[in-house]
């Protein structure tokens, strides 16, 4: 049975939020690289994120968009860095709280 939760990050720390319907996808700490590429555009890769993953895709459990996927397995040793890591696609996200 999997289980779903919603959690909202602390509004002192630099979040990246849904940009259709505003809930926290993770943390400014949690960034990797932005220099991932995603079928609709530029990406970040985070070590992790909020919300309730699918296989390899990550979607925004308030309002059900795709917003990118999850690195479950590498099969070339130079790639196996991003097993466990979260690709969220730029087209989906928004900077809140304390961006200056």
């Amino acid at each position: 049975m999997v289980k779903t939760f919603q959690a909202y990050l602390p509004s002192c720390h630099r979040t990246y939020s849904c940009i259709h319907c505003r809930a926290h996808l993770a943390n400014h700490d949690e960034l990797i690289s932005k220099s991932f590429q995603g079928s609709q555009g530029r990406a970040y890769l985070f070590n992790s994120v909020t919300g309730l993953h699918a296989v390899a895709d990550i979607y925004c459990e308030c309002c059900k968009t795709t917003l990118g996927w999850k690195y479950e397995h590498a099969f070339e040793s130079s790639q196996k860095y991003k097993e466990g890591k979260f690709i969220i696609e730029l087209a989906h996200m928004i900077k809140e709280n304390g961006w200056e």
